[in-house]
């Protein structure tokens, strides 16, 4: 896949931190907590009060990012509900005018000086901004005079907000890799009308951040094409194809089905289930990005940030086979995912064994193209073979694998890691 140069270092990064904080996560019932139980303003309220961030430790998430292996991380800068994390001067409902602190100031700082690219999250949903019109999202949508509150609203005085912030943000936090913008639906339901590009003013929008970061992935949410697009809480079977091209993507995932801190969901995602997932995405040329939802005080809840340490361990060991990575262009065999590296380890194919086998893992189409192998976990060696087929079959000899079948011997015993993988190096022009 060609790749403009903006999105070149994203795909070589392939693994993310996705940061999801604001006054929901003081609810602790999901970011989602004002749609869900139809909060007005004055119920939301007491959340934004008692919202004062006091355990939030930039510096602390950042590490744990970086520990994990994620090369960048976004956080959520405005959700839904319409609060700033950062010192906006088009609004004082910030956290700077609540509490004093520029939490995306802190962020970026953060970030920079762990060596991590720095992404910024936007909500073009606003429920708290006063012209922005009631659609099938809002949390007033099942009142009965929101035709009448809708008849009050001025549109294009939110939009003028809208791009007035993103402009603030990429105009006052230096160099910022990428942006998530989140999200357009244009569904009409019981008569209300969702959002468009055009209300948007997509392409104005889009033009703007060109402008102001001309290096600065943005993904595709804003309802036109962009740099990257973002499938949320699923897998894609094969490589994303649009118009006959493959194009640039990132897995959206959380631990436990929710972006923001939800207290009683217990549903979490084991951390070897996480790492196919990562490499799954690798797989099939897309990136993943793994969200944390900081508790109410800003804090990485423990389990959460034991997860990431276990994918951070594995990722001590195995990196190699995530970064830079991608297709490998071989059918692969039942029970192992290839990623494939043309970078600075050379031209290598690394075998993640998800189902250990007994002895033998036969590898299609690689027979005579293997030059050494070897697991990632120790750096030992993993003998290669290939089963000639006329060897006689008895009861002491295994029938041969169709031509062409490269058979690695593996160890009884499957490594203690996550995920085992096998590092392929290929001979000279495979």
């Amino acid at each position: 896949m060609t790749q403009e140069p903006r999105t070149a270092q994203f795909s070589q990064d392939r693994f993310g931190m996705f940061i999801h904080f604001g006054p929901y996560s003081v609810a602790g019932r999901h970011e989602w907590v004002r749609n869900h139980e139809e909060l007005d303003v004055e119920q939301y309220q007491k959340y934004v009060d008692h919202f004062d961030a006091d355990l939030f430790d930039a510096r602390a998430i950042a590490a744990t990012a970086k520990n994990a292996g994620c090369r960048y991380a976004v956080l959520t800068t405005k959700h839904h509900d319409g609060y700033c994390l950062w010192d906006s001067a088009l609004t004082d409902y910030t956290s700077q005018a609540y509490f004093g602190r520029d939490l995306v100031r802190e962020y970026v700082d953060a970030l920079r000086e762990a060596g991590l690219h720095v992404g910024l999250y936007y909500s073009l949903l606003d429920w708290h901004h006063p012209d922005y019109t009631i659609d099938p999202q809002h949390p007033l949508r099942n009142r009965p005079d929101v035709a009448e509150l809708n008849a009050a609203k001025d549109w294009g005085t939110y939009r003028e907000y809208l791009h007035g912030q993103v402009r603030e943000l990429l105009t006052n936090y230096g160099q910022i890799d990428y942006l998530f913008f989140d999200f357009t639906n244009s569904s009409e339901i019981g008569g209300l009308k969702g959002k468009t590009a055009k209300d948007w003013d997509a392409e104005s929008l889009l033009a703007m951040c060109r402008e102001l970061q001309p290096g600065m992935v943005i993904n595709d949410r804003t309802g036109i094409p962009a740099d990257v697009t973002t499938p949320e809480q699923y897998q894609p079977v094969s490589p994303v194809i649009r118009d006959g091209k493959a194009v640039t993507w990132e897995a959206c995932q959380t631990i436990n089905g929710s972006w923001g801190y939800h207290r009683d969901n217990l549903d979490h995602k084991p951390a070897d289930l996480l790492v196919r997932m990562l490499v799954d995405s690798v797989a099939k040329g897309g990136n993943l990005i793994l969200n944390v939802g900081p508790n109410g005080r800003g804090e990485i809840a423990p389990h959460d940030a034991q997860t990431f340490a276990q994918i951070g361990e594995w990722m001590r060991l195995h990196s190699a086979s995530v970064y830079g990575c991608g297709p490998a262009g071989f059918a692969e065999p039942n029970g192992a995912i290839y990623t494939r590296s043309r970078g600075g380890l050379g031209n290598r194919i690394y075998v993640h064994v998800t189902t250990w086998p007994f002895h033998h893992l036969h590898l299609p189409g690689l027979a005579g193209k293997i030059s050494f192998a070897r697991l990632l976990n120790d750096g030992s060696e993993v003998q290669i073979s290939a089963i000639q087929e006329d060897e006689s079959h008895d009861s002491l000899s295994p029938i041969a694998p169709p031509p062409g079948t490269a058979t690695l011997t593996l160890p009884l015993q499957r490594p203690d890691v996550l995920l085992p993988v096998v590092e392929l190096t290929l001979e000279e022009g495979n």
